[in-house]
């Protein structure tokens, strides 16, 4: 490779530059991961809004699924007044409880993952205990809806609760509704859990 010469002032010739002198053009850097690391964490507070949103949904729907209609009861002669409540039912007050909670630490993880997106001191140790919680309210929130779900459909002898849905058509309209916003909270979770995951394997 031929060396790039300087002219001697004196003599008029050029004299030879060793090749180490030579300009050296250097990879271009890699690019950071700041962009990223941004994008992820917006990714992560929007999702976290909507669990909030969908399990505050669900809970003031499956709260207010009362409905009240005239019903024979047996041993009685005229039909009387017969509400059907979610607080009559383990399976829809279990479900309350846990959206009670999965609310909670939604609205909760929601204000540290904005502290994470404008203060990134302690991210990689707030975000190993998110993740964490993450899965625990995964798994509470995705068996609460089960339950009431199975209950729902094929109702509890044990509890005298059977299939209603033909006389108390508002109620059931209200705990499907219910079940609908839980199971897509329950989805959500599971999403914010593997891309937490695939996060931590980026480079």
């Amino acid at each position: 490779m031929a060396s790039i010469g300087n002219p001697d002032l004196e003599t008029g010739k050029s004299e030879p530059v060793p090749e180490s002198a030579a300009p050296v053009l250097l990879p271009p850097p890699p690019p950071s991961s700041c962009a990223s690391f941004l994008g992820f964490r917006k990714i992560d507070v929007i999702t976290r809004v909507l669990v909030f949103s969908a399990t505050l949904t669900a809970l003031i729907v499956m709260v207010a699924s009362d409905q009240t209609e005239m019903t024979q009861i047996p041993g009685v002669p005229s039909p009387a007044p017969v509400s059907a409540e979610f607080k009559e039912s383990p399976a829809f007050i279990f479900l309350v409880v846990a959206l009670v909670v999965a609310s909670f630490y939604a609205l909760i993880s929601t204000l540290f993952s904005i502290s994470l997106l404008l203060r990134h001191e302690f991210t990689a140790e707030i975000s190993v205990y998110m993740t964490s919680l993450d899965t625990v309210m995964l798994g509470i929130l995705a068996f609460a809806t089960g339950t009431a779900g199975g209950f729902a459909l094929k109702g509890n002898e044990d509890v005298g609760w059977n299939k209603i849905c033909n006389v108390y058509d508002k109620f059931c309209r209200y705990i499907a509704t219910s079940l609908a916003s839980s199971l897509f909270a329950s989805f959500l979770l599971l999403l914010l859990s593997i891309c937490s995951a695939l996060s931590k394997r980026t480079p």
